[in-house]
């Protein structure tokens, strides 16, 4: 495709979580680019499990399940794990939404494929394409414990559902970037950086001023920059005055040819 070519010789800067660098990494470098990663993210336990263990504990009073993240997926999992129990063995009147491929990718993984993946891969998406009236429906919505939206469970509870909205992980700024990260800023080496939230956004520009001080932004001059979706673009303007592109669909394949688009136009 003209935007996975334009990709050939290009250096691009990747913004997600130590964690899930790898994917990323594996799809720029199939459309030809070289990738530098510029972790963003830390995912760490919340403060406190005591509400994510409490609504497991009580699973069987819930009809959604409703995961925004992959994150969320994996907490909710090794948590129901250490009572003994698993997703794929969850009560039978709870069903799971899911936002995103990965998302929907780590339930299939786990043995409990979602029953509703929302057409476009963001949480607005799920409240329009829901299948079943929200009314009198109680759902569990595991989320990050800081920076997210609040979007579904107002959503939901404008709709007549009841809401359970508990901390499953946390997600923090790391302390540094690495040093080859650092020496493709210094010699202007990226085409163009990617942001996969709002949070990434956020650190990096933390990052960024921590690493160059207060002229930090002039670090991104030339570059492009790249998001994954609606609400991480608003964070580009909010907080680096522009945007380049938008991934459309908003996941890792739309990012790539976000990429190419903003590369090649």
């Amino acid at each position: 495709m003209a935007e996975a070519q334009a990709l050939a010789g290009r250096w691009i800067g990747v913004t997600r979580a130590e964690q899930q660098l790898g994917e990323a990494r594996r799809l720029f470098e199939a459309a030809g680019a070289g990738v530098v990663d510029l972790p963003a993210l830390v995912v760490t336990p919340p403060d406190d499990w005591g509400p994510l263990d409490d609504a497991l504990a009580d699973l069987e009073e819930f009809h959604w399940l409703v995961c925004s993240s992959a994150h969320g997926v994996e907490a909710v999992e090794a948590r129901l794990r250490r009572r003994g129990g698993s997703l794929a063995h969850r009560p039978a009147g709870l069903r799971i939404a899911a936002v995103g491929r990965k998302t929907a990718a780590v339930l299939e993984a786990l043995g409990a494929p979602a029953d509703f993946v929302p057409p476009a891969f963001v949480a607005d998406s799920l409240i329009e394409h829901f299948p079943v009236s929200g009314w009198g429906l109680k759902l569990l919505l595991p989320r990050v414990q800081s920076g997210g939206r609040t979007l579904l469970a107002e959503a939901f509870g404008a709709a007549g559902s009841r809401v359970v909205e508990v901390p499953a992980y946390e997600t923090r700024c790391p302390q540094q970037w690495p040093t080859a990260a650092l020496q493709a800023f210094e010699q202007g080496q990226l085409d163009a950086i990617t942001f996969s939230s709002g949070k990434t956004v956020n650190h990096t520009c933390l990052l960024l001023q921590r690493s160059f001080g207060d002229d930090w932004l002039q670090r991104l001059a030339g570059v492009r920059l790249v998001s994954i979706g609606p609400q991480t673009s608003e964070r580009c303007r909010s907080l680096l005055q522009r945007l380049d592109a938008e991934a459309d669909p908003h996941d890792l394949e739309g990012l790539v040819a976000a990429c190419g688009r903003a590369l090649n136009g």
